[in-house]
């Protein structure tokens, strides 16, 4: 039976996301992927609220280097590792995810997504 991480984001304006994160069928701990997620979320709201004014597509361009460093540090078969990095980043943005009914619309203005 394939293993699901639930997760939920909350972002600075309040809003809140249900995640179900599938994880790979060889994942050692989910304890550990969720803390690990959760400390990358933190450092990174933690540093959007230190720069101020940041663009979305910076974040995410950001992230995805982050991401390509890490994959292509490791030790292992370079283009299998980042295989698997794309795999395991498709299957992540393809979980199902839940918007919480007292979100703000997308269309109202807030500071922070």
């Amino acid at each position: 039976m394939p293993k699901h991480l639930p997760y939920r984001a909350v972002t600075a304006s309040g809003n809140q996301f249900e995640f179900e994160f599938p994880l790979h069928p060889e994942t050692a701990s989910t304890v550990d992927v969720f803390n690990l997620l959760s400390a990358v979320l933190a450092t990174l709201d933690h540093e959007i609220r230190q720069i101020g004014s940041v663009s979305n597509g910076d974040v995410l361009q950001a992230v995805a280097m982050a991401l390509a460093v890490r994959t292509r540090i490791l030790p292992g078969n370079r283009d299998a590792l980042a295989g698997l990095a794309s795999r395991l980043l498709t299957d992540a943005l393809a979980a199902p995810v839940l918007a919480a009914p007292s979100n703000l619309a997308a269309g109202e203005p807030r500071d922070v997504h």
